[in-house]
């Protein structure tokens, strides 16, 4: 003859109604309005309703054409007639607002250029050929670079001032 039963309540752990019948979500009004009721709730109220999404909120950088400077005297013809190039006595003009000009193979033209972006090697190949590069910067971009310069000088004001502290 058993003395203690054992209760029915531990006998239910480990599955998910414990023996309390369906599992429902919601019930009347707007409970479960972002599960089962989605649909009718972003007929009647639309989609404004649940709230923005993180990825529409986040601000993306614009993604910038890329052009190589071969391409550039190749197009030329057709640069000319979009309105973005034009020839000078000393060499050709270039402005590329939203490009990003990346190297190429060997430039023999001088060449003076406006765009967003430029590369590395593409800077050092036209300043000896003789060009020049002017970067249009947006100003976020200015505003970060001003931040960092005036650290760098508080930084060297810092150091300065150390050495004749400790004499």
């Amino acid at each position: 003859m058993k003395l203690k039963k054992r209760k029915k309540s531990t006998r239910y752990r480990g599955s998910q109604t414990h023996r309390r019948g369906h599992r429902k979500k919601g019930g009347v009004g707007m409970s479960g309005s972002e599960n089962q009721k989605k649909s009718l709730i972003m007929n009647l109220y639309g989609p404004e309703y649940f709230g923005g999404d993180r990825a529409i909120r986040r601000k993306v950088a614009p993604k910038l054409k890329v052009i190589n400077l071969n391409d550039l005297i190749e197009r030329f013809d057709s640069l000319v007639k979009q309105g973005t190039a034009k020839q000078t006595k000393s060499g050709f003009e270039f402005n590329l607002p939203g490009y990003k000009v990346l190297s190429g193979t060997g430039l023999n033209a001088k060449i003076s250029l406006k765009a967003s972006a430029a590369s590395k090697s593409a800077i050092e190949q036209v300043k000896a050929a003789g060009g020049s590069i002017e970067l249009k910067k947006n100003k976020e971009a200015k505003k970060l670079e001003e931040k960092k310069e005036e650290n760098k000088a508080e930084v060297k004001e810092e150091k300065k001032s150390e050495p004749a502290k400790k004499k």
